[in-house]
Parts: C-alpha cells; sequence; structure tokens
C-alpha cells in the first residue's frame, strides 16, 4: 500500500522567492520532485530530452493541446510550453510529490483540471520590499521592475483563489511554513482513504 504523491502548484511575483523556497524544499523533503515541462522551442547546449525539457515540434505540441494532455499550457512569444498531465501522474503514481513553479494563470488552468492539488502563493512582506529586492538583483532595467511591481498587484487581487497564503519575510520561516502545508496535507483523510479502509479491516478481521 503506496502513498500517493501530492501535486504542489507555487506561484507569486518575480522577487517572492519561489525559487529559493523550491530549492530549499528540495534538500529538505527528497521525496519532491519538479515536474519536466515541455516545450516547441529548440534544445539549448547542455538541455537533454526529458531532464532539462520534453522538446516536441509545434504541430506535435498543438495535437496534445486538441487531445487535453497538458495541466497547463502556454504561448510564450511564438513557443509553446506547458505541463505534461500523464508525465505528473507517473509521478504521482510513484509516491512522489511534484512541485509546479508556475505563473497564476497556469495555477488556474491546473485548478480546472485538477482541483485536488495544493496551491501555495508566496508573497513578500511588502511592494516596497519586493521594488528593493528586484532592484538589488541587478537584472532588469527600471521599466522592467516597475511592469513586474503593476503585474504583482494585479495578480494579487487573485490570490484568495489559493489553498494558502505565504509571506516571505524570513526565507528559513517561509520555507518552514510550506514545509508544514505538505505535511499536514499528507494526513488530510481524503488523501488516506486506502490507508484507513486498511486499518478498518484489521480491527474487523481482528473481532472475527
Amino acid at each position: 500500500m503506496s502513498d500517493r504523491g501530492i501535486l504542489i502548484v507555487l506561484s507569486g511575483p518575480s522577487g517572492a522567492g519561489k525559487g529559493t523556497i523550491c530549492a530549499a524544499l528540495r534538500k529538505e523533503m527528497p521525496n519532491l520532485v519538479y515536474s519536466v515541462s515541455m516545450t516547441t522551442r529548440a534544445p539549448r547546449v547542455g538541455e537533454e530530452e526529458g531532464i532539462s525539457y520534453f522538446f516536441r515540434s509545434k504541430e506535435e505540441f498543438q495535437q496534445l493541446i486538441e487531445d487535453d494532455a497538458f495541466l497547463e499550457y502556454a504561448k510564450v512569444y511564438d513557443n509553446y510550453y506547458g505541463t505534461p498531465k500523464q508525465h505528473v501522474m507517473n509521478l504521482l503514481s510513484e509516491g512522489k510529490s511534484v512541485i509546479l513553479e508556475i505563473d497564476i494563470q497556469g495555477a488556474m488552468q491546473v485548478k480546472e483540471r485538477f482541483s485536488e492539488a495544493v496551491f501555495i502563493y508566496i508573497v513578500p512582506p511588502s511592494l516596497d520590499i519586493l521594488s528593493n529586492r528586484l532592484r538589488d538583483r541587478g537584472t532588469d532595467a527600471t521599466d522592467v521592475i516597475n511592469k513586474r511591481l503593476s503585474k504583482a498587484s494585479s495578480e494579487l487581487a487573485l490570490a484568495h483563489r489559493y489553498d494558502y497564503i505565504v509571506v516571505n519575510d524570513e526565507l528559513d520561516e517561509a520555507v518552514e511554513k510550506v514545509a508544514s502545508i505538505l505535511r499536514a496535507e499528507t494526513c488530510r483523510i481524503k488523501r488516506n482513504k486506502e490507508k484507513i479502509q486498511y486499518i478498518y479491516n484489521q480491527y474487523r478481521n481482528n473481532e472475527v
């Protein structure tokens, strides 16, 4: 009787610390894996099929869209990116928990197709702190930072559609909060029906 994994969807504005939290969680929880996305863009140097991405032609990708083979997908400029449904389902069946670090639009697609996933939204303590983090990274021009801040404000209006919100003020504390959510989710009744039935049957057998 193996436990089924949990699909975790993690979103938040750029600069909220999603990637750092995911990396820390994977060190703490070895059974937590990233899903491999599918894309129509060409492989870059060093990228491997099935590890970096699943690389497919646009025709193949569009056919998979028609076949409802994605948990979520989007077209970014001239290429498609998506999360293959069967790949995630296989990992969950193996008892692995899968983490998707995606934007809010992708998360809402997953919610429509796989509502039993756990949806967590990561936010900074304030937009001022988010602005400082983006500027301190030194990777974006001022106009790009302003666009990111504007997008963060509009996305927060949809944060109520997530199951949990975690404020990333102190990284270690934020990681522990997300880890605690995942530990609690493994104990939900709806995720343990087979286990409960197994224990119940043992009691019944002992009574006979």
